[in-house]
């Protein structure tokens, strides 16, 4: 039987009967905040309605979410796979980087020269033997030099008395040269540019150079020539070492062409100073050879050692560091690229300067 006190139904048979002004006390209080509930009273609910300005608060939110939704979809749409990929090859992409940045970048290694035999861009290089007995390789006391320039060159002006800057030879090959200084180096040392000039191209015009082989035709151009064969470049220690020049495999200062560098035949401004010990005191023939062994590679001629016992070495011997195959061959092995360019095999050879032994020898030695 269900009773009715005050308009509050209550499902409490047997109850004792309570007071009016209680029951409505208590009908009351049960409702007010904080207020504990008895076991006979029924559970409240708070209701409060929301203002307008969170309706229209959250009308926007549920819009933006829409509109998210659907820019998702659209791009899902259009790229498909790549969408999901698109992270994945990001974090590759910073992974490689990070490891380039701390590992630091591999030496290159540079195209024919004194110190390598092939151009082949960056390659590792295996480390120096610590005990080389090379006695002829290190540079010779004397005059003092500019250790370091700036790096980058000036082409030397051809003579305005019409002197320098003519065809020479006969060969079907013709290529076109140009005589250059690095900027930053003490004109002193090597007797300035026209000077410098003018024995560069008096040796490689010799009928003993070359162009006497009958294979080549040599022309020295000046700076307004767009794109010459190759630059005969007088260049400081530290720059020629760089990694991207000659770079640093020989421990002994070194010449090289490089054919990455701007097609350079790189005479190091330290050899041109003081030459090698096995030339001794004789620098016009080191000087003959350093052009005519640098230029010899960019004609595309490699390195080889000594043929004869006792005969004139080939210009394309690496004379700098010696004229005995066995000292070559110590040097060989720290290159990678010319590890078989000479064998070990005692023979010893005289200091040459030139391809053509004599104007009746059309044949290039080296």
């Amino acid at each position: 039987m269900n009773r009715a006190t005050n308009g509050v139904e209550n499902e409490a048979p047997a109850r004792p009967r309570r007071s009016a002004a209680s029951a409505k006390s208590g009908g009351e209080d049960r409702y007010r905040p904080g207020r504990r509930r008895t076991s006979a009273e029924p559970l409240s609910a708070s209701w409060k309605p929301a203002t307008p300005a969170q309706l229209d608060q959250d009308a926007r939110q549920a819009r933006e979410a829409r509109r998210e939704r659907s820019r998702v979809r659209k791009v899902t749409k259009a790229y498909g796979w790549r969408v999901y990929a698109l992270p994945i090859l990001v974090v590759i992409t910073a992974l490689v980087l990070f490891n380039t940045v701390h590992e630091g970048p591999q030496q290159a290694t540079n195209a024919a020269s004194e110190s390598s035999g092939g151009d082949s861009g960056p390659a590792e290089q295996p480390a120096a033997p610590v005990n080389l007995n090379i006695p002829t390789a290190p540079l010779p006391d004397g005059t003092a030099f500019t250790q370091s320039g700036t790096g980058t060159y000036h082409v030397v002006p051809l003579a305005k008395d019409g002197t320098s800057g003519k065809k020479v030879g006969n060969g079907t090959k013709f290529y076109h040269y140009t005589v250059e200084v690095e900027n930053g180096i003490d004109p002193s040392s090597y007797t300035g540019d026209d000077a410098w000039a003018g024995t560069v191209e008096g040796i490689l015009s010799s009928p003993q150079s070359w162009i006497g082989t009958g294979k080549v035709a040599l022309q020295r151009v000046d700076a307004s020539y767009p794109d010459p064969d190759f630059r005969v470049s007088l260049t400081t220690p530290d720059t020629a070492k760089r990694a991207d020049v000659c770079g640093f495999d020989i421990p002994f200062p070194t010449s090289c062409y490089t054919k990455s560098f701007d097609h350079r035949v790189i005479i190091n401004l330290a050899r041109w100073v003081r030459g090698a010990l096995a030339f001794g005191s004789d620098m016009v023939t080191y000087r003959q050879y350093a052009i005519n062994h640098e230029v010899g590679h960019a004609l595309g001629n490699g390195h080889v050692g000594c043929q004869e016992n006792g005969a004139l070495a080939p210009v394309m011997m690496q004379q700098t560091f010696g004229v005995n195959n066995d000292y070559v061959a110590q040097l060989n092995s720290v290159d990678q690229y010319n590890r078989n360019a000479v064998q070990a095999d005692h023979k010893v050879c005289k200091p040459n300067a030139w391809p053509v032994l004599n104007l009746g020898d059309t044949a290039p030695r080296g």
